[in-house]
């Protein structure tokens, strides 16, 4: 009995003992919760997955503004305005994915809400998530805003919001976020665009607020100009070393902008569009070196990825849009200006003569992808200046200065490799020559409007930030674009103004899309044109 006794508490100690730290003993300790959790961590996934929207760029945006150009079928429904690849699914890529990378923010932020330490991290999560929705609504036009992200909140259809009240509520955000930042509290600790620099986050958010401002003048001048003037009071980007940029990693083969163009007959077939070669040769533009190359003779050549092409500036030529491979009327060789580049018959050596983009400075997988650079804001600043803003003393011939050599200079910024490039050193050391010689017009605000603005299409175009490209382009009309004629086009023969909805939203959000497309002149089609594209 008494061996019973010691044998029945000794179980019940063990028992009790088990029970007293049971939840510590089966707890994972590889789980995680929000108790746990770093909300930094979603800040870097945000950035990468905003940045990373290279395939829908290069089929989309880059070939539509036509700074790029293509003879592969893939890549016709960009260039010659036709259905090809996935094309679905590419519609709905800016959508899809942007709000992804704005969920994980929002995510952030109901981790950090009622932490007052992270409050830099809360207020940098409301101007990406500001950055994130205003892509999404440039690109769509009305779309979720005031009940987006909130599916762990009960909305899982959300309504979609008017583009004219995004706006209003996207400028009010960021400026009472940028307002909230503070020095004095700690940054982001995994911060791909900035490494937790508080004042660079203020700048950041002062010069979004500024393009997002001057997306408003044909629709709200007053606006425009109050929002402006309210974004350089604050203080904007004022070196290329502010600009917003997203450094990726070849081991994970994730660059989509320039990496996508690594890919087969992408890398081949692509090349710098005749419009935008012409242009930067009328005006000798110190760049076309600095960016553009012509292959090595023959297809083994025109498709090494690892072989570095000629840059001479006399030889470059640029790719007309609207050209294909397939032997008809359309065939690249029946163009008056064609090269007699070598090759024959349909073979990929025969665009091996037009100037493609230089391997060492834009086929990195390890390279950046641009956000927001001062180039841009200070182009802006220059087109404000000649609408009569208040934003600040330079002038609007300075302002047009310091965009366009900031626009060469950040070529540097592409890679390791780039920064230590010779062609695009040279490029900046003539730059003032250059502007010497192409002053900004002062002969009517149209002609000065025309030309800062077709700096921001070179400049955005030279970054590869091709979704900027075409906004800007849309909002500003410049440069004058001819449409490229081709058959059987979802367009109509016209540049494309915005993109379809995503598909699914028709079938899982089916009353709130319907109730935006009967909103659209012409319904959910590439012609229709957002609110502020007048």
């Amino acid at each position: 009995m008494k061996k019973f006794k010691y044998i029945f508490l000794l179980i019940s100690a063990f028992t009790l003992s088990c029970t007293d730290n049971f939840e510590e003993i089966n707890t994972d300790p590889n789980n995680t919760s929000a108790a746990v959790f770093n909300p930094n961590y979603l800040l870097a996934q945000s950035q990468y997955d905003y940045s990373n929207t290279g395939y829908s760029q290069l089929l989309f945006q880059s070939m539509w503004s036509q700074v790029l150009a293509s003879t592969f079928s893939y890549y016709g429904n960009g260039d010659k305005y036709v259905a090809s690849g996935s094309f679905d699914a590419y519609k709905g890529r800016v959508f899809e994915e942007t709000y992804r990378a704005a969920t994980k923010v929002y995510e952030m932020q109901n981790l950090t809400k009622d932490k007052p330490e992270l409050s830099n991290l809360y207020n940098v999560g409301t101007i990406m998530k500001v950055l994130c929705i205003a892509r999404i609504t440039d690109t769509y036009g009305d779309v979720p805003y005031t009940e987006a992200l909130k599916a762990k909140e009960g909305i899982t259809l959300p309504k979609y919001d008017d583009q004219s009240t995004i706006y209003p509520g996207l400028l009010a955000e960021l400026e009472k976020a940028v307002a909230a930042l503070s020095t004095s509290k700690a940054g982001p600790t995994n911060d791909l665009m900035f490494k937790g620099d508080v004042n660079k986050w203020k700048k950041f958010g002062n010069s979004l607020m500024l393009r997002l401002a001057m997306r408003l003048v044909k629709v709200d001048a007053a606006a425009a100009k109050t929002w402006a003037e309210k974004a350089v009071a604050g203080g904007v980007f004022t070196s290329v070393d502010d600009n917003a940029k997203v450094l990726t990693d070849a081991s994970s083969q994730s660059n989509n902008t320039t990496g996508a163009l690594r890919v087969g007959d992408d890398y081949r077939e692509v090349r710098w569009s005749k419009t935008f070669m012409d242009y930067l040769k009328n005006t000798k533009d110190p760049r076309i070196s600095a960016i553009a190359e012509i292959s090595q003779p023959g297809l083994a050549n025109n498709s090494n990825q690892d072989l570095a092409g000629d840059n001479a500036e006399a030889i470059q030529i640029g790719l007309p849009n609207g050209y294909d491979l397939n032997g008809g009327a359309t065939d690249i060789s029946k163009h008056p200006q064609y090269p007699d580049a070598s090759g024959t018959g349909t073979d990929v050596a025969k665009v091996g003569k037009y100037s493609r983009p230089r391997t060492s400075v834009f086929l990195n997988r390890s390279g950046v992808n641009f956000v927001l650079t001062y180039a841009e804001t200070e182009l802006l600043l220059a087109e404000a200046k000649v609408r009569g803003f208040s934003v600040g003393a330079a002038t609007a011939a300075d302002h047009y200065k310091n965009g366009v050599k900031a626009a060469i200079a950040s070529l540097a910024q592409f890679n390791s490799a780039a920064g230590s490039d010779a062609a695009i050193a040279d490029a900046l050391s003539k730059s003032d020559a250059f502007l010497a010689a192409n002053p900004l017009s002062t002969a009517s605000v149209e002609a000065s409007l025309k030309q800062i603005n077709e700096q921001i299409w070179v400049a955005t175009g030279t970054t590869f930030n091709f979704i900027e490209n075409w906004n800007n382009w849309r909002r500003s009309g410049y440069p004058t674009l001819t449409p490229v004629v081709y058959p059987n086009g979802f367009s109509n023969g016209q540049i494309p103004r915005r993109v379809p909805y995503i598909l699914n939203e028709a079938s899982y959000n089916e009353a709130n899309y319907r109730a935006a497309v009967a909103k659209l002149t012409g319904g959910d089609t590439f012609t229709g044109r957002v609110w502020w594209d007048k």
